[in-house]
């Protein structure tokens, strides 16, 4: 079985256990997401193509690693007027393994993780003492606007 994923703008064939290179989803090393954005589904002789996508139908994917792209240089230059500039530009990406395929993506809900609610707490409250004390500085002092100066006068041409 195999699916057309559309993510980061871009569409990917996928099949079970495939790893693709996409643009980078928000998601720690190890997670498991689910692509839901699914153009068409193959299974031998049954295709399903969706208008525009196929209802209902998921992909299941395990981030195996969030990385960076090959360095692009940007080179811009106008002739014979000495004007370069130069630019760089580094991808982010995600490093995704297909775990599963459904028709019916209800069967690849990923499971809820223990929530841990002490340590949410803990940092709420560390965070208004930061702020407070922020308050307590002493507001700068306003800068005073300098005088204008008189406009020179103009002598006419003789």
């Amino acid at each position: 079985m195999y699916a057309l994923v559309k993510t980061g703008g871009k569409q990917y064939r996928v099949a079970k256990d495939d790893k693709i290179l996409v643009e980078r989803i928000a998601a720690d090393e190890g997670a498991e997401i689910i692509l839901d954005d699914i153009i068409m589904l193959g299974d031998g002789d049954k295709v399903t193509v969706g208008t525009p996508r196929v209802d209902g139908a998921a992909v299941s994917a395990k981030v195996v690693r969030q990385t960076r792209g090959p360095k692009i240089i940007i080179f811009r230059r106008k002739r014979r007027k000495n004007h370069r500039r130069t630019q760089g530009h580094r991808q982010d990406l995600t490093l995704l393994q297909i775990t599963g395929i459904a028709e019916n993506g209800a069967s690849l809900k990923p499971k809820a993780a223990p929530a841990k609610k002490a340590a949410p707490k803990a940092e709420a409250k560390a965070a208004p003492k930061k702020a407070a004390a922020a308050k307590t500085a002493a507001p700068k002092a306003e800068a005073k606007a300098a005088p204008k100066k008189a406009a020179a006068k103009k002598t006419a041409a003789k």
